[in-house]
């Protein structure tokens, strides 16, 4: 039987990477707003001899997401995988300066959306009977104009964390991993300046990642 993995944010970066590692051992349920990024993350595991189920959703809208489990469990009645690099990346700024819009997205993405998905996979996982969360740290929390971003991205590890201390002898497994710098859409437009050539690739990264599940 065919293992089903939900990567959440798959439409580029390391979500689009993580998906076409999983092929051919996973059916991919590819989940983000970018419809095109979608369409071309299908071409690429049809070429390579996968399945995809595309998803095109808001996860800034708590309807959505109790729509998408709703589609999960009527359709698969459980998720092996579930891989989480949906991520609102507000712009620098300072902490005194962020804008209120940006500030109510990060953390409604960042955050609220991470908990309620939580609460809507969960049982899928466990249904799954041996299913695995993975979420990805980031190491800017903390750093000069990376306020809204650092902090919500830290708070979500931080609610990782403890579902992850909380399910250690019951289930589901919950990974926290540090991925490598990698020459993203998103890292661009923080380090617009930075040497991509030095740069993890997310293939690499994916690859590496998939190797400790």
């Amino acid at each position: 039987m065919t293992k089903v993995a939900v990567i959440t944010g798959a439409s580029r970066g390391l979500g689009s990477a993580l998906a076409e590692a999983l092929v051919p051992e996973y059916h991919i349920v590819a989940v983000a707003r970018t419809v095109g990024g979608l369409e071309e993350l299908d071409d690429r595991i049809r070429a390579k001899g996968g399945t995809t189920t595309l998803a095109p959703t808001d996860l800034a809208d708590p309807d959505t997401i109790g729509n998408l489990a709703g589609s999960l469990q009527a359709r698969w009645g459980r998720v092996d995988l579930w891989a989480h690099t949906a991520i609102h990346a507000a712009p620098l700024s300072p902490a005194g300066h962020v804008s209120r819009k940006d500030w109510e997205k990060s953390v409604q993405l960042n955050i609220t959306s991470t908990g309620l998905l939580i609460g809507a996979i969960e049982p899928l996982l466990l249904e799954a009977g041996g299913g695995c969360a993975l979420f990805f740290e980031d190491a800017c929390g903390g750093k000069k104009f990376f306020g809204a971003y650092g902090a919500t991205k830290a708070a979500q590890i931080a609610l990782a964390r403890s579902w992850q201390t909380e399910t250690a002898k019951i289930g589901p497994r919950v990974l926290v991993v540090a991925p490598d710098p990698m020459p993203t859409a998103t890292r661009g437009r923080f380090f617009p300046g930075e040497d991509r050539g030095a740069l993890t690739p997310p293939a690499k990264v994916a690859a590496r990642i998939i190797g400790t599940l």
